[in-house]
């Protein structure tokens, strides 16, 4: 028979205990999020990042539908009745909403085709400029020795070259400049910043113990540095890129006004700046409403940089 005298004692004895005394705590049972999740969860809560991811999110489409926003031609004019013609504001979306430029085209409809170019040209040269500079950058800072200092030298030779200088020299030697001649240009001179980010992410995050760990479970170069490394170390190139891609918009801007980028029948907001100016003084929408757009280009841009470093950076949490 059970000890009815233990029982009434340990009873009491719970009884009289404090709630929580001797009990153990319940295991938490949320999951350890990672940079990645913790990265996310900030972006969240950034109003920097929600204002921007909309104002980039707006740009993707009138880039990939332009014809959502309006039905008239970019190229086609009419001298007789739009020639340098006002903005009629009270028109929203219409295709005098923004006026007409000298040749009587409408302002708002080369302002919606002419993102196509500006977008196109950012995006892809930041893609180019990041895989061939995360590539030599990782070669170089794995490596170390011989290699790390050829490529170091190869990206000192390349940062020497003024960027714009640079571009408008190559872009010089081209007599047909499209979209993708620009590309080639910004590209080639472009990658030199991300080599050097991933180079010195690559020789911190090489030291690491688990790398350490994988070379002497016989690990291969390839699993190592596309396994181990590169997720480790993309974090600050990926800030790099969203930053430079704003830079790189404006720069196709800069090349198109100084008339050795993009050109006529291309729309660009660049072209636009610069046949802007030359009527700065009696039709000012011309060159205000490019001008506008591409500052807001840059900026969601440089924004949403600015809100994945602080995300992914921990120093700055």
């Amino acid at each position: 028979m059970p000890d009815v005298t233990k029982t009434a004692v340990s009873a009491e004895t719970e009884a009289a205990a404090p709630v929580g005394a001797g009990v153990a705590p319940a295991p938490n049972k949320e999951k350890a999020r990672s940079l990645w999740g913790d990265a996310w969860a900030d972006l969240r809560r950034n109003p920097y990042f929600l204002v921007s991811s909309v104002l980039i999110f707006i740009l993707l489409v009138i880039t990939a539908f332009p014809g959502w926003f309006t039905s008239a031609s970019p190229t086609a004019g009419d001298l007789v009745h739009h020639y340098l013609g006002k903005p009629e504001l009270g028109k929203i979306g219409s295709d005098g909403w923004l006026g007409w430029d000298g040749q009587g085209r409408s302002v708002y409809a080369r302002l919606i085709h002419g993102t196509r170019a500006s977008v196109i040209v950012g995006i892809c040269v930041t893609m180019i400029v990041t895989v061939v500079g995360g590539i030599l950058g990782m070669i170089a800072g794995y490596f170390g020795g011989v290699v790390d200092a050829l490529l170091s030298r190869l990206t000192d030779i390349f940062f020497g070259v003024p960027f714009l200088l640079g571009g408008m020299v190559i872009l010089q030697s081209f007599t047909e400049r499209t979209i993708w001649v620009v590309v080639f240009a910004l590209a080639f001179l472009g990658w030199t910043q991300i080599a050097r980010v991933m180079r010195g992410a690559v020789i911190t995050i090489k030291q690491a113990d688990y790398v350490h760990a994988a070379k002497a479970l016989g690990a291969g170069t390839t699993r190592i540095l596309f396994r181990h490394i590169l997720p480790n170390a993309v974090a600050p190139v990926i800030v790099v890129a969203t930053i430079a891609l704003g830079g790189y918009i404006s720069a196709e801007a800069t090349l198109s006004y100084l008339g050795l980028g993009l050109s006529s029948p291309i729309v660009s907001w660049g072209v636009d700046v610069s046949a802007g100016v030359q009527q700065i003084r009696t039709a000012q929408h011309i060159l205000l409403f490019p001008s506008i757009m591409l500052s807001l280009t840059v900026l969601a841009f440089i924004m949403l940089g600015e809100a994945v470093r602080n995300a992914l950076d921990p120093k700055l949490r």
